[in-house]
């Protein structure tokens, strides 16, 4: 692999995530506790033993930035290896921004060049899974291909939400289907893809356009010499608030193919607040946890069931949180009840409140499309007063106060925001309106 450099496709907005994306980029949403989206694919390359990686951000990348630091905590430092923060270059004109995936990599091919690279993986930042890309690199040479595409089986009903090959007998890939309507094939891509550097630099330079899937997959069929590299294993792409909700709920089942430690997924310990600044959890005789992951710093006297907690969460005495996913720092006082919950970092719910309650079949008014399973979404340093009840499929957009609410029983579907005139407030009026 020393002739493999990646790129990694870190600078999505995530805007289906609502506001979990609002404030970072889709790859630094925090998940499973002390993790970060992009932490598996990062781990996935330093486990290939990969040694240059650029990372290409666009959106909001400051607390991805700060996630992955100088690389260090995948071994990606030193005189021979490196992660690279990749931003655009941004002039005067609309067009210094990435303008699609593959424009994003044709504006950062002289890193790959200067690593003397003869093959080029390109790998989205915001999938949940564990691959060793060697096997897939080797396929691609002994194809002698000019783009390999990891593929797996997906249900017929989800093909319609990625890109689709089909392939002849010996998994060359001789047409293409970008998110069908209605699919000729099951086998859908993966978003990881290997190139030969230098069919790549061509395609590049004389694509018709600047995605990868719509553009530069689809002009390679067309020469030939594109194959598909069969995938199995657990894969997930956390794109929408309900797969991210039910992909931590993973964790917890035995079953499901998603185990972290067995992976060694690999994060920041050094970021601040993060593992190495808390104590072990501790919790007392009124405690009651079942089948839930619980983090380093968090204070347990209250109830928690089948649920995911970050680090420095607080669960007071007769609380009771049930599948919910519960960010660093957040606050369940005393008697609070939240069941299907996503909550922010320092979120804050108070005493005798009871969320997520109610008609799980009512999507959100304003985000029908977004939030529609029964979830409750509560934004990064949100404070609900006491005994406030907050029906299913709600959303509370970040730093909503109690000043900023005008009861306290909300109906399934609604949509609570900030009202005060300060500058994060106009924004998130403006992101929900």
């Amino acid at each position: 692999m020393r002739r493999t450099v990646a790129f990694l496709l870190a600078g999505g907005m995530g805007s289906r995530l609502n506001i979990l994306g609002w404030l970072r980029a889709k790859p630094a949403v925090p998940f499973g506790g002390n993790y970060r989206i992009i932490d598996f694919t990062l781990s996935n390359v330093m486990h290939s033993k990969i040694n240059a990686v650029g990372i290409l951000t666009q959106y909001r990348p400051h607390s991805l930035m700060h996630h992955i630091g100088d690389g260090s905590a995948w071994d990606l430092t030193g005189r021979t290896r490196t992660a690279a923060i990749l931003p655009p270059s941004t002039g005067m004109d609309d067009q210094d921004w990435y303008r699609g995936t593959a424009d994003a990599v044709a504006q950062n091919m002289n890193f790959a060049l200067h690593y003397q690279a003869e093959q080029i993986l390109v790998l989205s930042g915001d999938h949940i899974y564990k691959m060793d890309y060697t096997p897939m690199v080797e396929f691609h040479k002994q194809k002698k291909a000019c783009a390999t595409i990891a593929m797996m089986r997906v249900p017929w009903e989800e093909t319609r939400h990625f890109g689709v090959g089909i392939v002849d007998g010996v998994d060359r890939i001789i047409d293409w289907e970008e998110k069908p309507g209605k699919a000729r094939n099951n086998l859908a891509s993966m978003g990881v893809y290997v190139f030969d550097a230098d069919f790549l630099k061509e395609a590049l330079e004389n694509r018709s356009g600047h995605d990868f899937g719509k553009n530069i997959i689809r002009d390679a069929i067309a020469n030939g010499g594109v194959y598909a590299f069969h995938f199995q294993g657990y894969w997930a792409d956390v794109g929408t608030l309900h797969s991210y909700w039910q992909t931590n709920m993973d964790i917890l089942n035995p079953e499901s193919g998603l185990h972290l430690h067995q992976w060694k997924v690999r994060t920041n310990l050094e970021e601040s607040g993060i593992i190495g600044d808390r104590p072990p959890f501790r919790t007392n005789k009124t405690a009651v946890i079942r089948n839930s992951l619980i983090s380093n710093g968090c204070s347990i006297e209250g109830t928690v069931i089948n649920s995911i907690l970050s680090p420095g969460v607080r669960v007071e005495k007769h609380a009771c949180v049930r599948d919910s996913i519960l960010m660093q720092d957040c606050v369940v006082e005393r008697g609070a009840s939240l069941f299907d919950v996503i909550a922010d970092k320092r979120s804050h719910v108070g005493a005798h409140g009871r969320v997520g309650v109610g008609d799980p079949h009512k999507p959100n008014c304003r985000f029908p499309d977004h939030l529609f399973t029964g979830l409750t979404i509560i934004g990064k340093d949100v404070v609900l007063p006491e005994t406030i009840q907050l029906g299913r499929n709600t959303i509370v957009a970040p730093q909503v106060r109690p000043e900023d609410l005008v009861d306290r029983d909300y109906p399934e579907g609604s949509t609570l925001v900030k009202v005060s005139s300060d500058s994060i407030g106009s924004a998130v009026q403006r992101e929900v309106k």
